[in-house]
């Protein structure tokens, strides 16, 4: 399988067990992606059902169990069409009813926040709060933490969710090493996750901010035409030739967030296994 090769050749030595599911950009094939991921994963990989808003909670229930998944991946695309993108809320694509079930199967859901102020949102933040209340047993990973790849993208967040219980947050395709020192002082090495974002993070790069906004330093011509992309600044010559792989510049950016907090070798062990293996396993311990 191309992502356990990848796996292999990015972290060798490594043994690494991913948490899979479709792609949540592509709404037009959403069943049939499920019906693949099932088919690929189950019995071998741990993996999520991609799911629409507008299900009745039967059948989203009923998608999860009958293909024997670990819980969901909602997305914002799913919102009703008539919303504007930074008008939509989370529970727009994870309706309240979904929740119910989320929380009484213990199941897990990985989060994409909405909104252009991405984790710093007024709404978004209020939104989580509530889901941390209401919700206790689902298992809520907020992805990216939150998408906030710049110090800006925080906003008054981390004092907020600092009093949650139960929201965890994974560090996938975020390079910000500011944003992951603030996110474990405020809610600590047992609710944060390493993510990959395969095949996302293969990408040759290193992230950069200016004025609030996040770039990408690529070679110059390997993806294609960026011109119009705000976020890519493509590199040349020896520049260009230095560029790591996104996966490694995530890794080093916590490496470095974590020896500034003084996490202890039970804590990066937490957030590389421990954390989610006791997800998986039904085992989690809310603190």
């Amino acid at each position: 399988m191309e992502l356990a090769e990848t796996y292999r050749r990015l972290l060798p030595g490594k043994s690494v067990t991913p948490l899979v599911f479709g792609n949540p950009t592509s709404p037009e094939d959403l069943e049939s992606q499920n019906a693949y991921v099932g088919a690929a994963a189950v019995g071998s990989l741990p993996a999520l059902a991609l799911t629409r808003p507008d299900w009745p909670a039967e059948k989203f229930e009923q998608t999860v169990a009958d293909a024997g998944l670990a819980g969901a991946k909602p997305y914002l695309t799913y919102a009703p069409g008539h919303l504007a993108a930074r008008e939509i809320r989370i529970f727009d694509f994870l309706p309240p009813a979904h929740l119910d079930v989320l929380n009484r199967r213990r199941w897990i859901v990985i989060l994409h926040v909405p909104r252009p102020g991405r984790l710093g949102d007024a709404q978004n933040v209020a939104d989580l709060l509530e889901i941390d209340r209401r919700w206790p047993e689902a298992q809520v990973v907020v992805a990216h933490v939150g998408r906030a790849y710049c110090i800006e993208d925080l906003g008054d967040a981390m004092a907020a969710l600092s009093r949650t219980r139960h929201l965890r947050f994974d560090i996938s395709a975020n390079t910000n090493e500011e944003v992951f020192h603030r996110l474990l002082l405020a809610v600590g090495p047992p609710r944060v996750l390493f993510g990959s974002d395969l095949p996302i993070t293969r990408m040759r790069m290193r992230r950069i901010t200016r004025a609030g906004r996040y770039v990408n330093l690529i070679p110059r011509g390997l993806y294609g035409d960026v011109s119009s992309d705000p976020h890519m600044r493509e590199l040349d010559g020896a520049e260009a030739e230095g560029l790591t792989l996104f996966l490694y510049e995530e890794l080093d950016a916590f490496r470095r967030a974590a020896e500034r907090a003084g996490l202890s070798a039970a804590d990066i062990q937490a957030v590389f296994h421990d954390n989610a293996r006791r997800m998986l396993d039904g085992s989690e311990e809310h603190p």
